[in-house]
């Protein structure tokens, strides 16, 4: 899959954004102390997890996988969620710069941070572009077809907060944003705890995959096609930290049925 590179933006339009940016309580949040999160869509993370059932946070997850995950703002929530921290000073004196200048300061991408409390579980991160090491969490820069990724297939969660850049035209970003849920789903089937019934009767939960999308009647007919037959429930969410003028939602599946 090819994603175009972000347009460069006009004058007017450059001055809208930095003046939305200036007004948005999630930026200002983030920005606001050097031990805050790599991205605004940490708070959306951290809002669906709080509101439906906290499934980031109980003991049985004992795997997550967070799909194009740079800069790392949705790993960092779930490796808090599993108890993994690292003081703040340890990464006070590289805030302000960019990724790439903490990746050369920092040395290897892949290397573990200093000073980490150990928390529980396995978090595998992937996505093309390097990230700076966050306690707790795997980086991989495999795709999502690659046959090294097999060792990490197994997860109790499935996260997706990807988007192609925006083209600009509704038809093709609309098929941009299926063609990702597709990849997305197909990574799924393959590494999704199946949801049990024991001898008792009592039903584990199954697999969870969280997938972003961007609202046209195509990706309602994926939901119709090839989520709701497969997972236990499937709701669709819009955050409050999602901006009202954003196409965006979330499909949280719950219960993987294993049945594709």
């Amino acid at each position: 899959m090819s994603f175009r590179p972000t347009l460069p933006l006009h004058k007017k339009s450059s001055t809208a954004w930095l003046a939305r940016q200036s007004r948005d309580p999630f930026v200002k949040a983030r920005l606001s102390s050097p031990s805050s999160y790599r991205s605004r869509a940490a708070y959306k993370l951290i809002e669906l997890n709080d509101k439906w059932g906290r499934f980031l946070s109980r003991p049985s997850v004992r795997s997550v996988v967070d799909l194009g995950a740079a800069p790392g703002g949705w790993s960092q929530v779930v490796a808090e969620n599993f108890g993994w921290t690292l003081e703040a000073a340890d990464n006070a004196e590289d805030f302000g710069l960019r990724e790439e200048a903490k990746v050369q300061k920092r040395g290897s991408w892949s290397t573990e941070p200093m000073n980490k409390i150990t928390g529980r579980g396995n978090i595998v991160a992937l996505d093309l572009l390097p990230m700076v090491p966050i306690p707790g969490v795997q980086t991989t820069t495999d795709g999502l077809s690659s046959s090294r990724f097999g060792a990490y297939r197994t997860a109790d969660i499935v996260l997706s907060d990807m988007a192609a850049n925006f083209s600009g035209s509704k038809i093709r970003d609309s098929q941009m944003s299926l063609d990702i849920c597709h990849a997305v789903f197909d990574f799924a089937k393959g590494a999704l705890t199946v949801r049990t019934v024991d001898e008792r009767g009592k039903a584990s939960c199954g697999g969870i995959l969280l997938l972003k999308h961007f609202a046209h009647p195509l990706l309602q007919e994926f939901r119709k096609e090839h989520l709701e037959p497969n997972f236990h429930l499937v709701h669709y969410i819009k955050p409050e930290s999602s901006r009202a003028d954003s196409a965006e939602g979330y499909w949280l599946c719950r219960g993987w049925l294993g049945r594709t």
